[in-house]
């Protein structure tokens, strides 16, 4: 599925998108299958898998340590998108990964990679858009969204700039510095999202972790909310973690929906 349709069918219900993130192979290929069919019964409209790599800049300790685990699990780009094909929920998903890997595999291959195993957008935190023409015209070929990041300290020619490339959404960061759970909602996210003039949907991601902050991101003006590391924990605690992931993404849920 596009994520365009997605956001389209949320529009018809009235509803705001949740995105889920969670690392590829953590704790391993096939339970990262479970967990993925875990988020859309609970109610995840989009989901995020990430690709891990072994210096993920953008990522706080929680989600470091999920990709140290998935990358000592045997986690690499091959079995990644052979993982890929095998979801069968019908949602969108989206590779969230760092630049060396795309470039090391080549930004066509990539592209057609992540095509043919049924991702339909890339999230590359490290690569600035005024330098992604060769992996956007890749992405474009192959029908791909390339997702572009927004942060509090963007400017307004850098923001214009990211608006005309991105598409699928815009990835709003909340805050500065790296992902996490926090326990309030940045005042910044409210400003930034002000600043934001597009089109596309605006999805806010970094620091959201339960329904409440879900509900104030929703409530000034965000179209999706993107939680991670709420889920990551989750998993690493190894601890009937189905069930609760199911739990946590209905209660988000519903903040999409209010």
């Amino acid at each position: 599925m596009r994520i365009a349709d997605k956001f389209t069918e949320l529009e018809k219900k009235k509803e705001k998108a949740l995105i889920a993130y969670v690392c590829a192979g953590d704790p391993s290929p096939g339970a990262t299958r479970e967990i993925v069919q875990a988020l859309v019964k609970g109610g995840a409209d989009i989901v995020e898998l990430g690709l891990p790599f072994s210096d993920p800049v953008a990522d706080g300790p929680t989600i470091q340590a999920a990709s140290t685990r998935a990358l000592e699990a045997g986690m690499n780009p091959d079995i990644y998108f052979e993982m890929a094909a095998s979801i069968k929920e019908n949602v969108p998903l989206v590779c969230m990964t760092y630049y060396n890997l795309i470039y090391k595999r080549g930004t066509e291959r990539f592209a057609r990679d992540c095509a043919h195993s049924g991702i339909t957008g890339i999230i590359v935190p490290d690569l600035p858009a005024e330098e992604s023409g060769e992996l956007h015209e890749a992405c474009r070929k192959n029908g791909i969204d390339l997702i572009f990041l927004i942060t509090p300290v963007t400017t307004g020619s850098r923001m214009k700039n990211i608006l005309e490339r991105t598409s699928g959404f815009v990835y709003i960061v909340s805050r500065l510095g790296v992902t996490g759970e926090r326990v309030d909602v940045a005042g910044s996210t409210k400003k930034i999202l002000g600043r934001v003039h597009t089109k596309v949907p605006k999805a806010v991601g970094f620091g959201i972790s339960n329904k409440e902050q879900a509900a104030e991101v929703i409530k000034a003006g965000a179209d999706a909310v993107i939680v991670g590391s709420a889920f990551v924990n989750i998993i690493a605690s190894g601890d009937s973690i189905n069930e609760r992931i199911e739990e946590l993404a209905s209660g988000l849920k519903e903040s999409c929906r209010e």
